[in-house]
């Protein structure tokens, strides 16, 4: 008959059961609380184990992922510039021999406007766009906040990562 593993959260939630017991009993660690406590940790040693491997996989996962989002987009890059060379064969082909019909479709040209700023300097405030970009300094403002200044708005939050070594 197979035992039926137990989750993290049963294994916190036994754990804390045994140490209310302890509790119960004066503080008192009894045989039977110490046999508990033992297998519990061994539990919660298999069980973070086998967390940590699953963590490595998921990580070597999205690594191998990135790997592939890269090499698509190159492969997109490629087939875009590819795409774009054979349109301007085509059109250097209209242009030599003026529109004309291949199979179902009729290779030609049409006109269009574009404006073309060679030098971005030269135009006047009258035909620019001002983008102004505002962010909190979080670095100014950590800083601030540690040398014990009020920031309205903000405050330091200690935060607790996770370290496997």
């Amino acid at each position: 008959m197979k035992t039926k593993k137990k989750t993290l959260l049963q294994i916190e939630e036994k754990y804390l059961a045994i140490m209310f017991n302890v509790e119960e009993s004066g503080g008192e660690l009894t045989e039977e609380l110490d046999a508990e406590l033992t297998l519990n940790e061994k539990e919660l040693a298999g069980k973070s184990l086998s967390y940590i491997e699953f963590i490595g996989n998921q990580e070597s996962f999205e690594a191998r992922i990135a790997d592939e989002i890269k090499r698509l987009q190159a492969l997109k890059k490629t087939t875009s510039n590819r795409i774009g060379w054979l349109k301007e064969k085509l059109l250097q082909a209209v242009k030599i021999f003026g529109p004309y019909k291949a199979g179902l479709h009729k290779v030609g040209t049409r006109q269009s406007s574009a404006v073309e700023i060679f030098d971005a300097d030269l135009i006047t405030n009258d035909y620019k766009v001002r983008k102004i970009t505002e962010a909190p300094d979080k670095a100014m403002i950590k800083d601030a906040l540690k040398n014990g200044a009020s920031v309205p708005g903000a405050v330091l939050v200690n935060k607790l990562h996770l370290k496997i070594s």
